[in-house]
């Protein structure tokens, strides 16, 4: 058990899912048909003459997008109606037969260039109005629409597809050709970052809402991520029928209870995704969400070993709506506020401790009362290894104060010891007493300890 543990240890991520990583948070942009007809999922019926945004202002996405700090676009070129936001010399029901008469893909890349920011495109495989849909000749047709989106609009960061997928001609169910699509983005934009429910650079986290697990693990067996690299051998207690159905919604997949009977191990971090407001189309009557709510989401994301995928629709029009631009440009103010300036501090690990168990004493350079987060990092390009920690806080007479107790690290963990929305946020109850410092204690771990930062704030 002690040699698989130290494989787990081992399984590395790719340079792309690294790079991903440093990203933390990035939009999503839902637009197509639904925005004119106020649904969720278009029949694939719609006439392309509804698409008709009369105000389109991608650049104006694409500042709102980076007043939340996010650094990257995905847009919908194709949602399940089929409709194209390009115009495809493959189907007829794209923006060529539509009054905007443009290329709403060429419109999103360039701005985001403009703006400085990466463009990625979301793909549905699922498509209600290709003739195609439920026969063996989809997948060609999908694969020459993927190929136009490959090679038409410069460096793509992220492709994302996911598992939709109903009934095409006389009943007939598509067979998606996952393989084969994932082949032509590895070879015409090789530094891409795919998106599937099961990989293989990143998989789906369960739901839509932005809610996370408890503790996210980034290797993961390959029974739920098939399409991911196996870097391992099988577990001490493969075979011995525990993993005949894992699936992304259960909320233990990377804990020792299911690795030691896997297969095989990935390394497939999990994405947290949700939309600004109820809908994930515009729809006029919805608000967006709380600014609590969406801070929450990004601690338990970017903050949580995962990244946080923020749908932001754009109205009729062809502009985000004023009112999740003001919810953008104060959840970035947020963050900024809570995450601007670090803590002075130094950190030295304890020398003498096991490997597997190290400590690490932080000293401030002053006294504190005030102090809201503990930042931890692995150094995640040598894989993930911490299981749990705690965190404790020494005073300046003497005392120790129990702050924090969790599970994984991976590449980030904020661990939030306050509440920036509490009318009241006492860290110690008395008075007179200041922090001087913290212990930082690794608990359990699957080799060797390797933490790449300790930050406070």
């Amino acid at each position: 058990m002690i040699d698989f543990l130290k494989e787990a240890a081992h399984v590395k991520p790719s340079q792309k899912q690294l790079d991903w990583f440093e990203l933390g948070m990035y939009a999503f942009v839902h637009y197509g048909p639904n925005t004119y007809t106020d649904r969720e999922w278009g029949m694939g019926t719609e006439s392309p003459e509804i698409f008709n945004p009369t105000n389109l202002d991608c650049d104006q996405w694409v500042e709102a997008i980076k007043e939340a700090g996010m650094k990257g676009m995905v847009l919908t070129a194709k949602h399940h109606d089929g409709f194209c936001l390009w115009p495809s010399k493959y189907t007829e029901h794209s923006v060529k037969n539509s009054p905007f008469q443009g290329d709403m893909v060429k419109e999103a890349a360039e701005a985001c260039r403009r703006g400085g920011i990466k463009f990625g495109f979301y793909l549905s495989p699922w498509d209600r109005n290709s003739k195609y849909y439920g026969t063996p000749e989809y997948n060609d047709y999908f694969c020459n629409q993927l190929t136009e989106l490959l090679t038409g609009y410069g460096e793509i960061f992220y492709v994302w597809f996911d598992n939709a997928c109903g009934e095409g001609p006389n009943g007939r169910k598509q067979e998606y050709d996952f393989e084969r699509y994932f082949a032509l983005i590895r070879k015409y934009q090789p530094n891409a970052v795919i998106f599937n429910d099961f990989g293989p650079d990143v998989r789906w986290c369960g739901n839509e809402a932005g809610a996370a697990r408890y503790s996210e693990w980034a290797v993961v067996p390959s029974e739920l991520c098939r399409y991911g690299e196996v870097q391992t051998g099988p577990g001490p207690l493969a075979g011995e029928g525990s993993l005949s159905y894992l699936y992304n919604t259960d909320r233990e997949i990377g804990t020792m209870a299911n690795i030691l009977y896997s297969k095989g191990l990935v390394f497939t971090p999990s994405e947290i995704d949700m939309s600004i407001r109820p809908g994930w189309f515009w729809h006029e009557n919805e608000e967006p969400h709380s600014l609590e709510r969406l801070y929450q989401t990004y601690l338990t994301s970017v903050g949580a070993n995962a990244c946080f995928h923020l749908n932001v629709p754009p109205t009729k029009e062809g502009r985000i709506d004023e009112r999740d631009v003001a919810r953008l440009k104060e959840f970035g103010a947020l963050i900024q506020k809570e995450f601007g300036e670090e803590i002075p501090s130094t950190a030295e690990k304890v020398p003498g401790e096991p490997l597997t168990q190290p400590v690490y004493r932080v000293h401030f350079d002053r006294p504190l009362r005030d102090l809201k987060y503990v930042v931890l990092r692995e150094e995640i390009a040598q894989g993930q290894r911490v299981e749990s920690f705690r965190i404790t806080a020494e005073s300046a007479s003497g005392g120790q104060y129990p702050l924090y107790q969790g599970t994984c690290i991976g590449n980030r963990q904020i661990c939030r010891l306050q509440d920036p929305f509490a009318l009241q946020n006492p860290l110690i109850d008395d008075s007179d007493e200041t922090l001087t410092g913290l212990t930082v204690q690794v608990t359990a771990a699957r080799d060797e300890v390797l933490l790449k930062e300790i930050k406070v704030y």
